[in-house]
Order: C-alpha cells, then sequence, then structure tokens
C-alpha cells in the first residue's frame, strides 16, 4: 500500500449536513476475520443520517457505543485489498460489496478503505458496476428479509414474536408504500420475482420507473389515497411509516399483513378486528443473502435505480440532497480513483 492515510468522511459533532467532514485517517487494519475493503462506491441509507443527526443508540443496544469522531455509512462496493489470516473465500483482488457490521454505527463505510467482517461481504455481481452495487446492500438486505427469508433469529427490538414473511406468489397482491425509495424499489421486483401483482404508491414523478421495474398498477398518493382505492390485498409493505401507516390496515383482506419498514403506530385491537397481521423486522448484515440477491442483479432479474451519485468528499451535498426527499432509488458516493 502505497500510503498509510485515507480520505475518509467523518463527524466530530452532530448536526446537519455541515458537520460532515472529509479528512485524512489513518488506514484500518482488518482484524480477525476481516478483509481490508478499497472502497469503489459508498451507499446512503438513513442510518446515516441518523447518526449524523445525533442518534447513537441502535434500537435493541442498552447504550449507545458510538465514539466521536466517527465515519458514518454502512454500504460498500469495491476491491479487496488485504485479508486476515483466518478468511477463507476471499482473496486480494476480488470485488465485492456489503453491508457492514448493522444493525451497528460502526461500519465506516464513508472512507477509501474499510475493514470489513468477511461474513458482511458477497462477491460483487460481474453485471453491475461499483455504483450500483454499492447501492444494493442494506435497502436490498431489508426488502429480502421482510419479504423473502429473515435469515436468523435474533428477536426484533420491534416486537416479540419473529417476523415471518408472507408466502407470495401469483395469487397474492402486495401493495408497496413508497415504492421508488431504496427499500421499495426493491420490495416491488422481489414481489414481481415471486410472482405476485404490485400495486406502486409513490409520487407522479415515479411512475416510469416503477412501471418499467413491473408495477401492475400506480397510485399518484398526490393525487388519490390508496386505501379508498385498493381493497382485498394480502400484503402491504410500507416503507414510510410513521403514525399514518395504520390506514393501510383497511386495504388487506383477512388473514392479510402489513410489514412497516419503520415500526408504526398500531392498535392491536383494530388489528385483531380487522384479522390482519402486523410485523417488522430489523436488517441485518447477511453476505450469504447477499450473494444470492446478487445472483438476481447479475441477471438483470433485479435492477438498482440510482437517484444521484456524489464523490466522497462532498457526503454533505449527498445528505442535503437525502433531505429534499422524493429520493428515486439510491444516492451514492463514489471514490475517485
Amino acid at each position: 500500500m502505497p500510503t498509510h492515510t485515507m480520505g475518509a468522511v467523518r463527524l466530530h459533532e452532530h448536526g446537519g449536513p455541515e458537520v460532515l467532514r472529509y479528512e485524512e485517517v489513518p488506514i484500518p487494519e482488518p482484524g480477525p476475520g476481516e478483509v481490508l475493503v478499497r472502497v469503489h462506491a459508498a451507499g446512503v441509507n438513513p442510518p446515516d443520517w441518523y447518526l449524523r443527526g445525533g442518534l447513537t443508540r441502535m434500537p435493541g443496544e442498552p447504550e449507545s457505543t458510538v465514539s466521536l469522531p466517527v465515519i458514518p455509512g454502512t454500504d460498500v462496493s469495491g476491491v479487496v485489498e488485504a485479508v486476515a489470516a483466518d478468511v477463507d473465500g476471499f482473496d486480494v483482488g476480488d470485488e465485492v460489496f456489503g453491508l457492514l457490521r448493522f444493525p451497528s454505527f460502526h461500519g465506516s463505510a464513508y472512507a477509501e478503505y474499510v475493514a470489513a467482517p468477511a461474513s458482511d461481504l458477497a462477491r460483487k455481481p460481474a453485471g453491475i458496476d461499483h455504483v450500483h452495487a454499492a447501492g444494493a446492500p442494506m435497502a436490498g438486505l431489508t426488502a429480502w428479509q421482510f419479504l423473502i427469508d429473515p435469515g436468523h433469529d435474533h428477536p426484533s427490538p420491534f416486537q416479540d414474536a419473529r417476523h415471518r414473511p408472507t408466502a407470495l406468489d401469483a395469487d397474492t397482491t402486495v401493495l408497496v408504500n413508497g415504492a421508488a425509495g431504496g427499500v421499495g424499489h426493491f420490495a416491488l421486483q422481489l414481489a414481481k420475482w415471486k410472482g405476485a401483482r404490485v400495486v406502486a404508491v409513490a409520487s407522479g414523478a415515479h411512475e416510469p420507473l416503477l412501471r418499467d421495474l413491473g408495477a401492475d398498477r400506480f397510485i399518484d398518493y398526490t393525487k388519490s389515497r390508496a386505501e379508498e382505492l385498493v381493497h382485498d390485498v394480502d400484503l402491504v409493505v410500507d416503507t414510510v411509516g410513521g403514525p399514518g401507516s395504520k390506514r393501510f390496515l383497511r386495504t388487506l383482506k383477512r388473514g392479510g399483513a402489513q410489514f412497516p419498514v419503520l415500526p408504526g403506530d398500531f392498535d392491536e385491537e383494530e388489528t385483531a378486528k380487522l384479522g390482519v397481521t402486523v410485523s417488522s423486522a430489523q436488517v441485518r448484515s447477511n453476505g450469504a443473502q447477499l450473494a444470492e440477491l446478487g445472483r438476481l442483479l447479475d441477471a438483470g432479474t433485479v435492477r438498482v435505480a440510482i437517484d444521484s451519485t456524489f464523490a466522497l468528499a462532498d457526503a454533505r451535498a449527498a445528505h442535503e440532497r437525502a433531505a429534499r426527499g422524493h429520493i428515486q432509488g439510491k444516492i451514492v458516493l463514489t471514490v475517485a480513483r
């Protein structure tokens, strides 16, 4: 390695996008079970701006483990630069992508190099570039673990019962709210892959993308209310969440389920009366599942929509873009080579 320092984005205090500082820091050393990745692109995700804004305790963690300054970010695509002695399965030069150390705030992905647990990584699909690969891990695994397979037995910090995906096939209808966002556009495509009929809810500007990704029906929420137009669906995936989430319960048939990606505000009596289930999960790093998703990305069965890209040093501008909302797909930071 030519130098012992690298460019990275850190925050020394919590606040708005202006607290993100690009500076020189030491290149990390990979510990046991880790590889050093030379980052080509890093995805931007909600936990990055939650951390920046002052959230330092992950749901389910008893206390904060964050000490400032901290490098945000969890999603990377890049090339293996060094491998710890105990790691099998990855070699120097391999192209990899991954969701690092989630759930925690120790991903440290906004950097030119990152030490990554080998178990969090998968080989980057050859058919897509680093920018698209970096957009996939957190959002893609969230959709996968909600819809296809949780992949772990860890208790959710949001509920006592284990999250169980709904069986999806040609006889099921899925409504995806926030269908153009990171998680939403993956949920739409994974449901289509399973053969389901999908109703996509988003603002009108996103209709061409969502039709292109396979939406059977599109509802522009700025013009009409999905809960007044749609009934008898088997599953609602609400990627927006918040207090308004419960209005989608009335779109479900008895026996249906609603999966709020961000825990909402639900009344157990109401859900019992409607005969529906509300279930949530917390996404976790999983290299094996990412490899499965990678095969779908390689085949073009699932595509990553890119909203915008920014240079790593311009992370502040990327966070300003995120704050404006109406994101179509993913915001990604690129590392110049």
